[in-house]
């Protein structure tokens, strides 16, 4: 076979960076599918846990452990896949990961009690940090550094979709099917996404040098401000945003019914915020970052303060969806390019943080609210947002490629 009827697939693991001739984008769709599959997989126990618990004989609290498990996993495996996988391409990495969930997904469909379920979670918590601490550096490889913000908000519709449909299907078709159905059905996503990946993924190879590759991501400035940045915004929003159900009550008129559709304004928010997040990221990130860390500020603290009225209510949580969907690719393309000589290692930090922002933020949220009350939260959030949009802002990063 001559060079130039070769293709990707036969072709060698090439660098990061290199050009693609086979569809590149229909890889990093892949991905997308497959984040789809592994993060609805996260979030479905916590429209399910009451009939988990019960089946398996074990308090809601306890059963609640199995999406801790997974985040603490996601922690762990996310600064660790670089280290541990070394030397393997990465195609062949994200369909192992994959596999995983697959697996993760069967064994909690037919756990038959709760150590079998928690251990299943466990594989999912590193399948979940293992895939997202690789992904920026495959779409890198896949569609250039240059449009690594594009990049990331197609693999991110996949999240943002899971995050749209995965509690309401879960509420739903709990109730009509069972909650050990819907995890088979995960499991299934899972493997189209993996067959999906299979075909369309080319070799990509590792970046040398993995654990020389972390120490520097570790001791870099940017990086830490970056990780800063997003302790801040991230934090600030779940230290709100968890006690979603308490801040509706402030809100007059605002039934259990209007707070679901208030949410679903969210979802779509969210998903509107992702598809904008791409070109933003790639043509003025520094300005996105602060205007989007901005909409979530402002939206939190105008539900605290002004929110009793529906109307300011309803502004406020689609302007809090538009600025939080758009800031996951925001922050992973800010992080990507403060240290882009080594991506992998950046994206595993980038991982552990933002699973440590989630669980802190939603602890200090608490904290506010059983001292005073959830406006505390909403302010206290909000005001971390919109400083952490200013920082990344402020603080002026590489061009990737550059």
């Amino acid at each position: 076979m001559n060079s130039s009827t070769a293709t990707a697939q036969d072709a060698p693991p090439a660098p990061y960076g290199s050009p693609r001739t086979r569809s590149p984008w229909w890889g990093v769709a892949s991905l997308s599918v497959v984040l789809f599959a592994i993060v609805t997989s996260e979030f479905l126990p916590a429209s399910l846990l009451s009939r988990m618990s019960s089946d398996l004989g074990i308090s809601e609290g306890l059963a609640g452990q199995a999406v801790t498990a997974t985040a603490v996993a996601a922690a762990v495996t996310g600064p660790a896949i670089a280290l541990v996988l070394p030397r393997l391409d990465r195609r062949i990495a994200l369909i192992g990961l994959v596999v995983l969930a697959a697996v993760s997904n069967l064994l909690v469909a037919l756990a038959p009690s709760f150590a079998v379920l928690l251990t299943a979670r466990l594989l999912l918590g590193v399948s979940v940090g293992g895939f997202w601490a690789l992904a920026i550096a495959v779409v890198a490889a896949l569609v250039s550094r240059e449009r690594i913000g594009r990049g990331m908000m197609v693999v991110n519709v996949g999240v943002s979709l899971a995050t749209i449909l995965a509690v309401p299907l879960g509420l739903v078709l709990g109730e009509l099917w069972g909650w050990r159905v819907l995890f088979l059905l995960a499991a299934a996503a899972s493997v189209v996404g993996l067959v999906l990946a299979s075909a369309w993924l080319p070799p990509v190879a590792p970046e040398p040098s993995p654990g020389r590759a972390f120490l520097a991501t570790l001791r870099s400035p940017l990086v830490i401000v970056g990780m800063v940045g997003m302790f801040l915004i991230a934090g600030g929003h779940f230290a709100g945003f968890t006690y979603i159900r308490l801040a509706g009550d402030l809100v007059a008129g605002l039934n259990a019914e209007g707070l679901a559709l208030a949410l679903a304004a969210f979802g779509i928010a969210s998903f509107v915020g992702n598809l904008a997040s791409g070109p933003a990221a790639d043509g003025a990130l520094h300005r996105s970052v602060v205007v989007m860390g901005a909409a979530v500020g402002i939206a939190t603290i105008l539900w605290a303060t002004l929110g009793g009225s529906l109307p300011v209510a309803v502004a406020a949580i689609v302007l809090w969806g538009l600025g939080f969907g758009a800031i996951p690719t925001l922050i992973q393309s800010w992080m990507a390019r403060a240290h882009p000589e080594s991506l992998e290692s950046v994206s595993g930090v980038t991982v552990a943080a933002f699973q440590l922002a989630i669980g802190l933020g939603a602890a200090v949220g608490g904290v506010l609210v059983n001292s005073f009350d959830v406006r505390a939260a909403l302010i206290a959030g909000g005001a971390a947002a919109f400083l952490g949009g200013v920082l990344l802002g402020v603080v002026r990063t590489r061009r990737l490629g550059a």
